[in-house]
């Protein structure tokens, strides 16, 4: 990375707390804070009950294929998805703008075997992966839209890694933190990470101490959201 480059690394207490977070909990938060599109559309779990995932992101883009230079050559390229590869530290969350093409594999199963075997998180884009049989037997955790059969080289052209992207219709800035789960991926603005980790704990208790009052046979008005008197008694319940 150059001196330019924000850190990728993020406090494994950090981790420890959003693991503890769902994703549908961190886009009320940030709701709270008027961040709506938040939510990458498109990044489904390629195998459901991964655990929940964190870290900061490593974004790569492709953009539309050009037969000059998406051939199967430029995957020696100083600029190609190996290079991009070989640069991506262990714990980041590899992030990447395919937009939503679903006719081409932007990643098979040798570029994730080698992603696990540099302890890269997980795998993040809004198009497909191929050989996706190889892929689910490195692994390595994949939130996408699906599986193709051609190369990245018949509808992308790789360009470019560590800048700013578009994926699933969110602008995603290296260095970002994403969350993943099986309700899909979700976009922390790095600037908003201590406030999400200050406020994101408390939401789950208080949506966990709603969720026993409704199992206990309580009514949904006044208590979710909560009303003063419902404010009172869990705050009571902390003590």
């Amino acid at each position: 990375m150059t001196p330019d480059t924000p850190s990728l690394d993020l406090d494994p207490q950090a981790v420890a707390t959003l693991s503890q977070v769902t994703t549908a909990t961190l886009t009320t938060v940030l709701l709270k804070k008027g961040l709506r599109n938040l939510w990458l559309r498109g990044a489904r779990p390629i195998r459901t009950g991964q655990p929940r995932l964190v870290g900061r992101a490593f974004t790569l883009r492709f953009v539309p294929a050009r037969e000059d230079l998406a051939t199967p050559e430029s995957w020696s390229s100083p600029i190609s998805t190996r290079a991009a590869i070989e640069a991506m530290p262990a714990g980041c969350i590899a992030v990447v703008d395919s937009m939503g093409v679903q006719d081409a594999g932007i990643f098979g199963d040798i570029l994730c075997a080698r992603m696990a075997r540099r302890d890269v998180t997980a795998l993040v884009t809004d198009g497909v992966v191929r050989d996706v049989h190889g892929v689910l037997g490195t692994g390595l955790p994949v939130w996408c839209s699906g599986a193709a059969a051609p190369p990245s080289v018949a509808g992308l052209t790789f360009v470019d890694w560590l800048r700013p992207i578009g994926c699933g219709g969110v602008a995603v800035f290296p260095g970002d933190v994403v969350v993943c789960d099986d309700d899909g991926v979700v976009l922390i603005p790095a600037a908003l990470l201590d406030h999400v980790l200050a406020e994101a704990p408390e939401q789950e208790r208080l949506e966990g101490w709603i969720m026993d009052e409704v199992n206990g046979g309580a009514s949904l008005p006044g208590l979710y959201p909560p009303n003063a008197e419902n404010k009172a008694r869990y705050a009571a319940s902390k003590k």
